[in-house]
């Protein structure tokens, strides 16, 4: 684990946003496609502000949520609404982006169509991730159904996942998924947040789901 400290989140979201832009560059240089990864949640929406402006060839990049709830597209709570609003403007309104909320009733009823849609991006090149209090990544809660197998080597790359902890049922990236990108990087911010990312070093991946990309990751912090 690379650990970053910043004096304040401002200059934080402008450094990350600065970084993530560097990364995807240099893979056009030699692919001709790269494949972004993002989370939802308020926290990183300064630094797709940021990374909206960069001037890349966006035509050329895939950009893919980490999970997604599973309610409509203009509800406040969707991902895909915040990517829309916050991302996918200014120059990345090129960015190609990937849906994983299909139109059915539940997620498990659409996941196996998603799974194939969402194979045709991977691997991923650059992976912005978030970590809740509870140590989830993406929608691997560590009290979600289906933990176990969405963490296992062999789990799909998509499943649908329901929490006691969350309202929505919802869709997520697996554990090999996550694992593959080239580039991972953690967004927190707070005393909170670092004092659990310490603890999830101590803990299993299925204890602290942050634990499955934590060695190979570089962590954004900053008070």
């Amino acid at each position: 684990m690379n650990f970053v400290e910043y004096p304040d989140r401002e200059l934080m979201m402008i450094g990350l946003a600065d970084r993530l832009s560097s990364e995807l560059k240099n893979t056009l240089l030699t692919q001709p496609r790269a494949t972004f990864c993002v989370p939802g949640g308020t926290t990183p929406g300064p630094v797709f502000d940021s990374l909206s402006a960069s001037a890349l060839d966006w035509s050329r990049v895939n950009i893919v949520p980490t999970d997604e709830r599973w309610v409509t597209e203009d509800a406040p709570r969707s991902n895909t609404r915040l990517l829309k609003d916050r991302l996918l403007v200014n120059n990345a309104e090129a960015a190609y982006l990937q849906r994983i909320r299909g139109e059915t009733d539940t997620p498990e009823e659409a996941v196996d169509a998603m799974i194939a849609e969402v194979r045709l991006v991977l691997p991923i090149t650059v992976l912005l991730l978030g970590m809740g209090n509870d140590y989830h990544i993406a929608s691997l809660f560590p009290d979600a159904d289906r933990i176990e197998e969405a963490i296992a080597p062999n789990a799909p790359v998509l499943m649908a996942m329901r929490t006691p902890t969350a309202p929505e049922p919802r869709v997520t990236l697996t554990a090999p998924a996550l694992q593959n990108a080239l580039h991972t990087h953690i967004l927190i911010t707070g005393p909170e947040k670092r004092a659990a990312l310490e603890r999830a070093r101590n803990l299993s991946p299925r204890e602290a789901p942050v634990k499955l990309v934590l060695n190979d990751a570089t962590v954004h912090w900053a008070e």
